[in-house]
């Protein structure tokens, strides 16, 4: 099997330059918005770290393809990144927000690069080998009862899937220890990763705020499924959880 060692390597390069600029940045007075939704805000520094790491992975590899939350193109060896995910999180000053970068080829994540700036935390696995924090390797929780689980939960606010997800917040956090909405999946999935935390439950989410985590999550240990909205779709729900606890039965249980 080949190996993409050195793609990481240049990955984690790129993730970092990325969030060195949104570190310099982060307590600035004033922060260009391009756009600010009812449940969301889209910054000019997106755009522009979007564009860092694109000039970084380009040259380095010039013919892979490359997708990202600000535009892109689709190929047979694509990246796929998430400039800054946690936007909101930035833009209110919470420190939980990273950058995202994945590399998939013929349809399989071979590997995951997720960086916590504010955090010094930087997530790294290639398919098959060990999940790594800050260079040392990472496992997931052994939590095997839902009473003891502290479970992410997130749902969609413009597709008429929030009252559901209201709903399906309320019953399980009602059988869990703790429930959390952290506001970035890139990180949640991360924290179940390195045992932090058990699940993760996201009604509406998109390929790039996921699929560097994905690959260091199941390298980790866990398990990640993805229901794409309909054939094709890069956006869609995604359930994942520590390999231990009964996730699958708790979701089919609730009314």
């Amino acid at each position: 099997m080949m190996s993409y060692l050195p793609q990481l390597q240049c990955a984690e390069h790129a993730a970092r330059q990325a969030g060195e600029l949104l570190r310099r940045h982060f307590l600035d007075p004033v922060r260009e918005v391009d756009d600010l939704l009812a449940h969301d805000v889209k910054l000019r520094l997106d755009k522009e770290c979007q564009q860092l790491i694109y000039d970084t992975l380009h040259a380095a590899y010039p013919d892979y393809a490359f997708l990202g939350e600000e535009g892109g193109s689709r190929g047979e060896i694509e990246w796929i990144v998430d400039p800054l995910d946690g936007t909101v999180n930035y833009y209110y000053g919470l420190p939980l927000f990273c950058v995202s970068i994945a590399l998939r080829v013929q349809g399989e994540t071979m590997l995951g690069c997720v960086y916590a700036p504010m955090l010094s935390e930087c997530f790294c696995a290639l398919r098959g080998g060990p999940a790594l924090l800050n260079g040392q390797p990472i496992h997931t929780s052994s939590r095997a009862e839902m009473a003891q689980a502290i479970v992410f939960a997130g749902h969609g606010t413009h597709d008429g899937s929030g009252e559901a997800g209201l709903r399906r917040f309320g019953e399980i956090s009602r059988r869990v220890r703790k429930m959390r909405i952290l506001g970035s999946a890139a990180l949640s999935l991360c924290y179940i990763a390195a045992g932090r935390l058990d699940a993760y439950i996201e009604q509406r989410i998109h390929l790039w705020d996921f699929a560097a985590a994905q690959v260091i999550l199941e390298s980790a240990g866990g398990i990640l499924e993805f229901t794409p909205a309909h054939p094709g779709s890069t956006a869609g729900s995604v359930t994942a959880w520590n390999n231990c606890l009964p996730l699958r039965q708790l979701l089919a249980d609730l009314p």
